[in-house]
């Protein structure tokens, strides 16, 4: 815009006046020879077009030879460029930070240690490295994975055991009618694991949501529950991707997830703003009953009735996600699905229990668990 402002002043000023000072900066002109004004003239017009068409850069040699100083000023100043180095000969120097560059635009690439998984054998290199814009989220060791187990929290009160009745009619309900007591094969673990990705990804959405909403009319912190609740909402929303990539849903499937979800949301969303200790220990009760499904899926695969997956490698993006070796099978990315799982239950167990608290002492409980952490 400056350029554009000095290019003006020179072309709408007549002739006995042109090459006066310039009042906005401190190169001065004098009057020159009739040839030199029409020269100058006429390189304004050209750098006013250059400057128009985004093109400024290569006009910087013409000025050079005609040694307009004010020009070079200019072009060093809002361009970051020497004026006096050839840009023949060299390139040209980066721009200045402070001035084109944003930090907060820029992509970032999350500096977390190879798995564990990949951590022995010269075949277990870890998987490319590329940009990353996940949350923070745990990369499980195989010895964590594997200690993972099943366990329950038995209800204590009123709400638990609304929550717990809750959790355990949907199941049976769902059990039914996806055939999960007769035989299931590959095709049949995939769509019941895809359906329930898309609802497990709704609560800490959602949670997290109003949570926010809540903060921003009381003015006041939430003390770090909304970063947690983000992760586990994304967490559960990449157990879904890494299973698309081995099935398409069908059409009436899908409208039955928009179905699901539309109901889910709604109710969850209500339930929250009446209850969060009950929506919790719900969610909690809810991964309880997630880990007994991967947990029976992973006994069906070791006991040879699922022979699609024996040697079926991990999908590329749970590699990068968990951070697998390369040579990772499909049982490796059903381990780590299954540890998130447990750690939800967790996270969500304890979470109702900080807010019976709140409840009984009156005191603001803060979240206990820093970024990517379950304990």
């Amino acid at each position: 815009s400056a350029l554009l402002v000095f290019t003006h002043k020179v072309t709408s000023q007549p002739d006995s006046t042109r090459f006066q000072s310039v009042q906005s900066g401190p190169p001065t002109f004098s009057r020159e020879s009739a040839a030199a004004n029409m020269q100058t003239l006429s390189l304004a017009r050209t750098l006013n077009l250059a400057v128009q068409s985004t093109q400024a850069r290569p006009l910087l040699s013409a000025l050079r030879a005609t040694a307009l100083p004010a020009q070079q000023h200019l072009a060093r100043r809002f361009y970051s460029v020497d004026a006096n180095a050839s840009s023949s000969s060299s390139p040209a120097p980066p721009p200045r930070k402070d001035r084109f560059e944003a930090p907060h635009f820029n992509r970032r690439v999350e500096d977390v240690p190879p798995h564990a998984l990949g951590a022995a054998g010269p075949s277990a290199a870890a998987a490319p490295a590329g940009p990353s814009y996940s949350l923070p989220h745990p990369i499980w060791s195989e010895e964590e994975v594997n200690a993972v187990s099943v366990t329950h929290r038995k209800p204590e009160n009123v709400i638990d055991w609304i929550a717990y009745g809750s959790v355990s009619s949907l199941r049976i309900s769902f059990d039914l009618l996806s055939g999960y007591y007769g035989t299931m094969d590959e095709g049949k673990w995939l769509k019941r694991i895809i359906f329930l990705e898309t609802i497990a990804g709704v609560p800490g959405m959602v949670a997290a949501m109003v949570r926010h909403l809540h903060s921003l009319r009381n003015l006041k912190r939430d003390h770090g529950f909304i970063h947690t609740l983000l992760e586990e909402a994304e967490n559960e929303r990449m157990h879904l991707l890494v299973a698309m990539r081995l099935r398409k849903p069908s059409a009436l499937f899908r409208a039955c997830v928009i179905g699901a979800q539309g109901v889910f949301v709604g109710w969850f969303s209500l339930a929250y703003l009446i209850s969060p200790r009950f929506c919790h220990r719900f969610v909690g009760y809810l991964e309880e009953s997630a880990c007994i499904t991967y947990t029976k899926c992973l006994v069906e695969l070791d006991a040879g009735r699922l022979p699609l997956w024996e040697k079926l490698p991990a999908p590329t993006i749970a590699k990068e996600y968990w951070k697998l070796k390369q040579d990772a099978m499909f049982r490796d990315v059903l381990l780590a699905i299954r540890a998130d799982e447990a750690s939800h239950r967790n996270v969500n167990h304890e979470f109702a229990s900080l807010h019976l608290k709140e409840g009984e002492t009156g005191v603001p409980q803060k979240n206990p668990f820093g970024p990517g952490k379950t304990h």
